[in-house]
């Protein structure tokens, strides 16, 4: 029984109400719509699925099956998280980025799908001179689970690629990523942004904290309470880690090199205005689905 609630017709075992995936999925998705969350019937048929050790197809073949009392325990656990705000992809500890399946964990963003917008300012910055196929060097700075990296590498045959970040916990996380999806040019750093790196980059990525410290508490509780401080707060005007990446991106950047960075809502000027500042020459920002520009490419045209 999930979360107390039965229909007539459901088996029984020991007195219990036993559902079908069927019955379990409509009483997970009412509970998590009555509870105000934005996808309830995909929420549901995701925990259920993962629960079940399936995949959708099959979950959806079998609406029939009574789940077992272990089943239907495990599912009703990872309910409760859910509804304590908890992303589905902790509870299940993966998310698809870029069509790579990635682990997640506690110390590490839940990579989000206008970030790909990140990647694909970035695949445009490469086309723009040349074959993908051609050597390269690429930069992630703030890797997290190795998302933007590994995205890029899997577009860019002959790329090396490091991807730095100051947690230890995520750069094990990261190089775990590379090493499952089997991109053996991956190398991950610990050092703050670019601090132990060395030109010349052709290209250099980053999705940095770049939320204002006073605005963090009025994030999503699923974003306030579960990603990781530090991978959120971008300092008083959330543009601290731009002033940096700026600052040290142009001797980093191979001729013709570019830099591409996530933006947050609103700040696409302000750093734009940074890059710019460096000498660098600055390109519209990239929009995502929503029509929020969400990427900056500064190019090294020197």
């Amino acid at each position: 029984m999930i979360a107390g609630v039965s229909e007539a017709g459901s088996a029984r075992h020991d007195g219990v109400v036993a559902l079908t995936i069927a019955e379990t999925r409509r009483a997970l998705a009412t509970q998590f719509r009555a509870a105000g969350l934005d996808t309830p019937e995909l929420d549901a048929r995701v925990l259920i699925g993962h629960a079940l050790g399936v995949g959708h197809a099959e979950l959806a073949a079998a609406p029939s099956r009574i789940l077992s009392g272990d089943e239907a325990k495990a599912i009703a656990e990872m309910a409760q998280r859910r509804l304590a705000r908890e992303p589905v992809a902790r509870i299940i500890g993966w998310k698809e980025f870029w069509s790579l399946p990635l682990r997640i964990d506690a110390a590490t963003l839940v990579p989000r799908p206008e970030t790909e917008t990140v990647v694909e300012a970035a695949l445009a910055a490469i086309d723009a001179l040349g074959r993908r196929s051609r050597p390269l060097r690429v930069a992630d700075l703030g890797t997290g689970s190795g998302a933007i990296l590994l995205a890029l590498l899997a577009e860019l045959p002959n790329a090396f690629g490091v991807g730095t970040d100051t947690s230890v916990p995520a750069l094990s996380l990261a190089r775990a990523n590379a090493r499952r999806l089997n991109f053996p040019h991956a190398q991950f750093v610990a050092c703050d942004l670019a601090a132990a790196l060395r030109g010349n980059f052709d290209l250099i990525v980053s999705n940095p904290p770049y939320i204002a410290s006073a605005d963090i508490a009025a994030l999503a509780p699923e974003v306030r309470d579960f990603d990781p401080p530090r991978a959120l707060d971008g300092g008083r005007d959330g543009l601290d880690f731009y002033r940096a990446i700026a600052a040290m991106a142009a001797p980093l950047l191979a001729p013709n090199g570019a830099v591409v960075v996530e933006l947050g809502a609103g700040q696409a000027e302000a750093v734009a205005a940074l890059f710019a500042a460096t000498g660098l020459a600055v390109l519209p920002p990239r929009t995502d689905l929503n029509g929020v520009p969400r990427a900056l490419t500064a190019q090294n045209r020197a």
